[in-house]
Formats: C-alpha cells, sequence, structure tokens
C-alpha cells in the first residue's frame, strides 16, 4: 500500500485537530450564552450573598460596591457616606437553570421592597434597595416582578430599577463572611466571622422582617 505524501499527511492531521477543536468548542459557546450576570442592592452585601449562594443555578456571588461616582471605593467609604454606592452583590448564573424573573423573584422576597431608607437595622443610603438593568428586556422583567410584588403584598414597592453601572469588588475581608471560620473581635468577645454573622443577622431581625412581609413566601427565612 503506498504511502500518502508528507504533505498531504500534514493537511489530514491539520483537519483533523480542527474539527476535533470545533467539536470541543461548539457546546461550550452554546452553553456560556446562557451564563450571565445580574446586579442588585438588598442591603447588608453579607446576607444577599449568604441567601444567594444556596440557589440552585447559581455559579458565584461576590460582594461589592455600584451606583455612585467614586472609581473603585473602600467599605469605609461608601459607608461614611458620599460616594453615592449601594452595597451590592454581582451574582453569576446559569439562566438555564434559574431565568432572570425567577432570580428577581426570590431577590424581592429576601428584603423588605417597601423600605427606602435602609435595611432592617442598617440606615442610610448605602443599604437601600435597587435593581441594576442592562437590557430593556432586563427592565422589562424587573418592572413586571416589582408589579407582581406590589399585587402579593398589597403594599407600595419603593425598590427602583436602575441603569448599569460599575461593579467594584469590596474587599476580602467581605467575601463570604457567613462562612469564614477567622476569628474577629465583637461586642461579644473574639468569634468566628461565621458566628458573628448569625448574631448580627438575627439582631438586625433581617429575617423576622422579611417572614412579616412575605410570610410562607420568603425562600430563605428559618
Amino acid at each position: 500500500m503506498p504511502r500518502m505524501p508528507i504533505r498531504d499527511r500534514f493537511k489530514l492531521i491539520a483537519l483533523t485537530a480542527a474539527i476535533t477543536t470545533a467539536l470541543f468548542l461548539t457546546p461550550h459557546r452554546a452553553h456560556a450564552e446562557d451564563i450571565r450576570t445580574a446586579v442588585v442592592a438588598g442591603g447588608c452585601f453579607w446576607c444577599v450573598e449568604a441567601d444567594f449562594e444556596r440557589v440552585d443555578g447559581v455559579i458565584e456571588v461576590v460582594s461589592g460596591f455600584a451606583g455612585g461616582s467614586v472609581p473603585d471605593p473602600s467599605y469605609r467609604e461608601v459607608v461614611n457616606g458620599g460616594t453615592g454606592h449601594l452595597e451590592v452583590v454581582e451574582i453569576t448564573y446559569d439562566a438555564d437553570l434559574l431565568p432572570y424573573a425567577q432570580l428577581l423573584n426570590l431577590f424581592l422576597r429576601s428584603i423588605d421592597p417597601t423600605d427606602a431608607g435602609g435595611q432592617f437595622c442598617d440606615r442610610g443610603e448605602s443599604y437601600t434597595t435597587a435593581i441594576f438593568v442592562e437590557t430593556p428586556e432586563e427592565r422589562a422583567t424587573a418592572q413586571a416582578a416589582l408589579a407582581e410584588a406590589e399585587a402579593t403584598i398589597g403594599r407600595d414597592v419603593v425598590t427602583p430599577i436602575r441603569d448599569a453601572a460599575p461593579f467594584y469588588r469590596a474587599e476580602d475581608y467581605h467575601q463570604d463572611y457567613y462562612r469564614s471560620e477567622d476569628v474577629i473581635l465583637t461586642r461579644f468577645g473574639p468569634r468566628r466571622k461565621s458566628v458573628a454573622y448569625d448574631l448580627y443577622r438575627t439582631a438586625c431581625g433581617r429575617d423576622a422582617r422579611v417572614a412579616e412581609i412575605w410570610g410562607a413566601e420568603a425562600p430563605f427565612t428559618n
């Protein structure tokens, strides 16, 4: 049997490699189109991060800041006021498993959307709520979610829809605070962050207020 010329063998190898690469990349591209991000403000970002990291379809939740005028602000700058930023989380999610409308449904039922002055024990602009949208489709979905929430609880919902804004990641100290085993000094004495977080959340009345507003529809209350 005659041997294939070297040039033809190289062509065959190159063609095979191209086909293999295309087969490998195609499903990844199709799936990547369904990986999206959403930015929401729901008061203390530790709490929103802790809630949404439990949700099927959520890939990652990062605590940070958005909506202000100061580039790359520190946590201290934001909570002291004057930057215009809100505490937010950036949620990366698989829209095949968690449609945007469902994500917003869960979000609104994890906050007090009737409070324009902050959330629970945390007061001031940086702790107010918001939904940041990037497209007209997201805005329409958010408007429908707010209208549905208002009809469900029978009260005015004041959570605004805001245009997408640059997201700034908060300091590492704040990421996954609710499950960190690092020890810090609190008013209760030395405590692991995870323990301090539970004490804070209970003392702040977050779950109690959410349960009062949403009842059985509240997805994250104990």
